[in-house]
């Protein structure tokens, strides 16, 4: 199984990007799948997270600003990020929690991380 995102870049604040991460190979189900972000010198933080079912969360200093979205047929998650802010400045991370066959076992799936830069 791979996770594969794509999108970053370098945007001026208040611009937008939108990211996007695509789940591949040996799949039974997808879970939840979700965005997360790590600054230079800081931990790893959850940036918006979404259920199969639809339910979404936050964090709050992203909320209002960013939507996460799906596309199960696709295997796919999105992060529409606007309004973006120097503070955003970070790798952004998909995260994916699969299940596989034969064992019907479920794991955390990482993708490679994706940079993306907000500055004037």
């Amino acid at each position: 199984v791979q996770l594969q995102a794509s999108g970053g870049g370098f945007v001026q604040p208040g611009g937008s990007l939108r990211l996007s991460c695509v789940a591949s190979g040996s799949i039974f189900s997808i879970n939840a799948m979700g965005w997360y972000r790590q600054a230079q010198g800081k931990q790893r933080e959850l940036v918006a997270r979404i259920t199969t079912g639809g339910s979404r969360n936050y964090a709050d200093s992203v909320k209002g600003r960013f939507t996460i979205s799906r596309d199960n047929a696709k295997n796919t998650v999105y992060l529409q990020m606007n309004s973006l802010k120097p503070e955003d400045t970070a790798v952004y991370y998909c995260n994916a929690e699969i299940t596989i066959p034969i064992t019907y076992l479920t794991y955390d799936y990482w993708g490679q991380g994706t940079q993306v830069t907000v500055s004037s």
